[in-house]
């Protein structure tokens, strides 16, 4: 019997091509005109899970 993917989390997470998780941060997707610059610069790159983390996703997305 094969293992279920947790579909939530594969949308929202990304494997890069060490086998770290990344995903997108928060308060970046609308009302940006009200945000400084320096905010949305602080929010432009995505973030690597921390590997205190990584366990709990690793679980969730059995084939990546």
């Amino acid at each position: 019997m094969s293992l279920k993917t947790r579909k939530g989390v594969a949308k929202r997470v990304k494997v890069t091509g060490k086998g770290k998780f990344k995903l997108a941060k928060a308060w970046k997707k609308h009302l940006l005109s009200n945000k400084s610059s320096k905010a949305k610069g602080r929010n432009a790159y995505g973030l690597v899970v921390d590997a205190s983390e990584k366990k709990k996703i690793a679980r969730q997305l059995p084939y990546s």
